[in-house]
């Protein structure tokens, strides 16, 4: 499993725009009451990836509706954050596929040059056993993979699947995984 792109700022780059893409659908769709959404971005301090060139990388695009008594918060979808976890998405995937995987030395070298602690991807580990399968985004989408037994072996499987060895194969799992990252309306969209 290579991860070569990790290292590359315009992979990040790549991340953002498809987060400001899915921002600006969220925002044309307007509030499910009506309302005009307005930004309600709110800083992130993601860990876990190499420094980006653009400073509001680390911004959560979100928004909030006009109407007075509504005042819904609309959070998109986002492939750089996978719900409320501090790490970048991708590294959550890939940390955690590469402790599953053939190479436990590269998920050492991972765990290493991004910092995270071994507790943090017992959690990961543990989030994608237990509560990733439960969630009402996997149940509606798992009907897409009907060859897959089990969740046990995931991400790593979903790797494979996606064959995310590349950057654009990765930015296609992270978006695949999307509505996870964004306001609990979301889970069901996108599938």
């Amino acid at each position: 499993m290579c991860h070569r792109f990790l290292s590359h700022p315009k992979f990040l780059l790549l991340l953002l725009a498809i987060d400001r893409d899915l921002a600006k659908q969220v925002r044309s769709a307007g509030c499910p009451c009506g309302g005009a959404l307005h930004s309600a971005n709110y800083p992130r301090k993601p860990r876990g990836g190499p420094p980006c060139p653009d400073p509001t990388f680390s911004l959560r695009l979100s928004f909030c509706c006009d109407v007075d008594g509504c005042r819904c918060r609309s959070t998109p979808p986002s492939v750089r954050f996978l719900g409320r976890k501090v790490y970048l998405g991708v590294m959550v995937v890939l940390i955690t596929a590469m402790r599953q995987g053939p190479t436990p030395k590269g998920s050492s070298l991972l765990q290493k040059r991004f910092g995270a602690d071994r507790r943090t991807i017992a959690r990961w580990q543990a989030w994608w056993k237990k509560t990733f399968p439960a969630t009402r985004f996997w149940k509606a989408a798992k009907a897409r993979f009907a060859r897959l037994a089990s969740t046990a072996e995931f991400p790593h499987r979903l790797i494979l699947l996606f064959k995310a060895e590349s950057a654009d194969r990765m930015a296609a799992l992270l978006r695949f995984l999307s509505p996870l990252g964004g306001s609990r309306r979301f889970e069901l969209q996108e599938i």
